[in-house]
C-alpha cells in the first residue's frame, strides 16, 4: 500500500533489479517492521479486452494468427498502409524467434499470447514514425531545430565543468545546434571555452571541435550548426578559422557570397558543418566603432547572454546584442582609426559564416522588417519572446527600464488600451511569425537560469521561432517537451513548421498566434496497463511493505486552447497495473501539440514517486494499439518499463 513507504529510497537515475525476495512460487516477500512476512504473488501482464477482440477478428475466430492476417492487423487497424506480407512475414518471425527460440523453426504463426508481447515491443510497434518523412528540401528557416544552449557545460552556469563530454551527448541525442563560447588563454595563441565571468572550469576549443567532428552525424545526418559567442581578439580570430577550417574539412560549408538571399535546405547541407556567429566586442572596439549603450558598465565585453547574467536588465540587452554583433563589417560605422590586425584577422573569420547574426537599428520592430536582399539571424531573451506572446492586443510595449524617469514619458494609445509609458519600443505579435518566415529567430534562456532549467518551449514553436535554445545537461518538465518535440520526423533533429506559419493571405497577413481557431482534430488515448518495472527495480524501490500503487497522467501540452490533463484510478499493489481507461482530447493546432505521459507511484503519507515519462509528438502518432516505452527524469529510456496504450484520431 501506498501509505507505508521505504525508509531509504534508491536513486531513480541508476535502477538495481532484485529477485532476492522472490520465492519459488512466484511471490515476493515484504518485511513488515521486521516482526514478520507480507506475501504479494507476482501477477504477469494479461492481454487486454480490446486485444483479445482484436486477434479474434484478424485470426478470424482461430487460435493462431498467420502472416497475412498479421499484415491485415496492420493495415486496417494499425494504419501501416504500405506494411507488405514480406515485412509482416519479418515481423512474425522476429517475435517466434524472441519468444520461441528453441522451436523457432517449426512454428509459422502467433498465437494470442505472441501476439500480446508483439504489441508490447517498442521496437516493433511503437508509438511514433521511426522514419524522416518532412520535406528536407525547403530552406532552414523553414524547420523547427534541435538547439543547445551553453552545450559545453556539464552542470549548473555558475560553477561547473566545461567539457566535450555534454556536446557529445547533446550530438548522440539529435541536437543540430551546437553553442561555444570563445575566450582568450592565458598564452598567446590559446583558445578556451568557458561561460565568461562565472567559475566554471574552461576546456581547449580544438577539444570541442574534434568532438564535434566525430559525433556529428552519429544519429542524424542533416547539418550540425556551430554558434559561436565569441570574445577574441582579430588574431585569434583568424586562429579558429584556422582551426576550424583544418578540423572539419570537406564537412565545413560556407557561402561564396558575404550574405544569403535565402538559406541553403537541409536535404543540401547532409553531412556538413555550418558556422553561425558575429564579431566580438572586442573587435568592435578595436576598429572604433561607436554605438551607443555597446558596452557594459564597467567596461566590460560581453555578449548577448552575458549582459543578463552580469545583472543588467534585459530590456535592452537583447536590442544592441545582435546591433553590436552584425557580422557584415560594411554595416558597421567604422572609424578612420581601423586597426590592422583587425583587417588582417575578420576576413578569413567572416569567410566561414552562415548564418549572419541580425543588426538591430534602434527599435525591436525595426530588427523584425524582413530583407529583401539577405537572411539573418537575430536572438531573443525567453523574457523579450514572453511579453509578445502575453500582451493584450496587437502591439506589445517594452520599457526600456535603464532610462532615467525624467527623459521621454510620454502617453500612447496601443489599441483599446491606454497607457503611459517611457521610450515606448513596439512591437507587433505577427511580425515574429513574419519574420521567421525567411529568417532565424533564436530563443535562449534568462540569464538568472543559473542551475541550467529551462523555459516554455512552445511559446516560442507557436511564433514561429526556429531555435529554441536549451540547456540539454539539465532536467525537468520543459526539457521533457523539447525531447518529445524532436522525436519526431525520425529524430533528426529537424521539423519542418506547419504550413499556417508559412503561409500569407492576400493582404500579405501572417498567422496570429493569439487568434482563437476551430477544432480541427480529436485525438482519443486509451491507457491499457503498464508493464516492466519489477525488471528495472528493486521489489522496494517504490515500497518497503508492499508492491507499488501506480496511476498514469496524460497531459496536452501546445496551444493554450488545447491544453488538458487526465489522471487514472490508482491500482493497488501491483507490479503490472492494468487501467483500461479512455480520455479524449480536442485539439486546435494538433501541428503543434504534444502529448505527455507519467507515471507516478501513490503515497498517502510523502510526495508521490516517479515512475517514468514520455512524451510524444501527437503529429507524429500511430494509430492503433502501441507500445509506449517510458524514461527517468534525465530523459534516459528503461530498458522494460513500458505502457500499452491505444491512439485513435476522430
Amino acid at each position: 500500500m501506498g501509505s507505508y513507504k521505504k525508509d531509504q529510497r534508491r536513486s531513480f537515475s541508476s535502477p538495481e533489479p532484485s529477485n532476492s525476495n522472490k520465492d519459488e512460487m512466484g511471490s515476493y516477500n515484504y518485511k513488515m517492521f521486521n516482526l514478520f512476512n507480507r506475501k504479494f504473488k507476482i501477477t504477469e501482464a494479461e492481454p487486454p479486452k480490446d486485444v483479445k477482440q482484436v486477434f479474434s477478428k484478424f485470426s478470424d475466430g482461430g487460435s493462431h494468427m498467420m502472416a497475412d492476417q498479421l499484415r491485415r492487423f496492420l493495415v486496417l487497424h494499425q494504419d501501416e498502409l504500405h506494411c507488405t506480407l514480406a515485412e509482416a512475414k519479418k515481423i512474425m518471425e522476429e517475435v517466434i524467434n524472441r519468444r520461441h527460440h528453441l522451436t523457432r523453426y517449426s512454428r509459422h504463426s502467433l498465437n494470442l499470447d505472441d501476439f500480446f508481447h508483439f504489441l508490447l515491443y517498442d521496437d516493433l510497434n511503437g508509438p511514433i514514425t521511426s522514419q524522416v518523412h518532412h520535406d528536407m528540401t525547403a530552406p532552414l528557416s523553414h524547420y523547427f531545430i534541435y538547439t543547445g544552449h551553453n552545450s559545453y557545460l556539464t552542470g549548473n552556469q555558475l560553477s561547473s565543468d566545461c567539457s566535450e563530454v555534454p556536446i557529445v551527448k547533446a550530438l548522440q541525442r539529435g541536437v543540430r545546434v551546437i553553442e561555444l563560447d570563445l575566450w582568450p588563454g592565458s598564452s598567446k595563441d590559446e583558445i578556451l571555452v568557458l561561460h565568461g565571468r562565472t567559475l566554471t572550469t574552461p576546456v581547449p576549443l580544438i577539444k570541442c571541435l574534434k568532438s564535434i567532428r566525430d559525433y556529428a552525424f552519429s544519429s542524424s545526418p542533416y547539418p550540425v550548426i556551430i554558434t559561436l559567442e565569441d570574445h577574441l581578439r582579430p588574431d585569434l580570430q583568424s586562429k579558429v578559422a584556422e582551426m576550424v577550417t583544418q578540423t572539419f574539412g570537406g564537412m565545413l560549408y560556407y557561402p561564396e557570397s558575404d550574405s544569403l538571399v535565402q538559406f541553403p535546405s537541409p536535404e543540401s547541407l547532409k553531412h556538413r558543418i555550418i558556422i553561425s556567429t558575429k564579431p566580438p566586442k572586442e573587435y568592435l572596439e578595436s576598429n572604433g566603432i561607436k554605438q551607443k549603450g555597446a558596452f557594459s558598465p564597467g567596461g566590460r565585453n560581453s555578449s548577448e547572454e552575458d549582459e543578463e547574467a552580469s545583472g543588467i536588465p534585459d530590456h535592452t540587452a537583447e536590442l544592441e546584442a545582435d546591433d553590436r554583433s552584425n557580422s557584415d563589417q560594411d554595416d558597421a560605422d567604422l572609424t578612420d582609426c581601423d586597426n590592422k590586425s583587425g583587417q588582417l584577422g575578420a576576413p578569413a573569420y567572416k569567410r566561414l559564416i552562415t548564418i549572419h547574426a541580425g543588426k538591430p537599428k534602434g527599435q525591436l520592430k525595426d530588427a523584425l522588417k524582413v530583407a529583401v536582399d539577405k537572411v539573418r539571424r537575430l536572438s531573443l531573451s525567453e523574457q523579450e519572446l514572453e511579453k509578445a506572446a502575453t500582451t493584450n492586443g496587437t502591439d506589445v510595449v517594452r520599457y526600456l527600464s535603464n532610462i532615467p524617469d525624467d527623459r521621454c514619458l510620454k502617453e500612447v494609445s496601443i489599441a483599446t488600451v491606454h497607457v503611459k509609458i517611457r521610450s515606448p519600443v513596439l512591437i507587433y505579435a505577427v511580425d515574429l511569425p513574419r519574420f521567421t518566415q525567411n529568417n532565424i529567430l533564436r530563443i535562449y534562456p534568462k540569464g538568472t537560469r543559473i542551475t541550467s532549467s529551462n523555459y516554455k518551449p512552445l511559446v516560442g514553436w507557436m511564433h514561429g521561432a526556429q531555435m529554441i535554445a536549451f540547456n540539454m545537461q539539465g532536467y525537468g518538465k520543459s526539457l521533457w517537451l523539447m525531447h518529445g518535440m524532436f522525436r519526431a520526423n525520425g529524430g533528426c533533429g529537424y521539423l519542418k513548421k506547419p504550413d499556417f506559419l508559412m503561409e500569407k493571405g492576400p493582404n500579405n497577413e501572417v498567422f496570429d498566434p493569439k487568434i482563437k481557431l476551430a477544432v480541427t482534430k480529436t485525438l482519443k488515448v486509451k491507457v491499457y496497463l503498464g508493464d516492466g518495472w519489477r525488471l528495472d527495480f528493486s521489489h522496494t524501490h517504490f515500497d518497503s511493505y508492499s508492491p507499488p500503487d501506480f496511476y498514469t497522467k496524460v497531459y496536452i501540452v501546445g496551444a493554450p486552447a488545447d491544453a488538458a490533463k487526465k489522471k487514472t484510478k490508482i491500482i493497488e499493489d501491483n507490479w503490472s497495473p492494468a487501467w483500461n481507461q479512455e480520455f479524449t482530447f480536442p485539439l486546435t493546432v494538433p501541428e503543434l501539440a504534444l502529448l505527455r505521459i507519467e507515471v507516478r507511484e501513490y503515497d498517502m503519507s510523502e510526495k508521490d514517486d516517479f515512475g517514468g515519462q514520455t512524451c510524444l509528438p501527437v503529429s507524429d502518432l500511430r494509430p492503433g494499439i502501441r507500445s509506449v516505452p517510458l524514461h527517468d527524469k534525465k530523459g534516459e529510456k528503461l530498458k522494460n518499463v513500458r505502457l500499452l496504450v491505444g491512439f485513435q484520431f476522430v
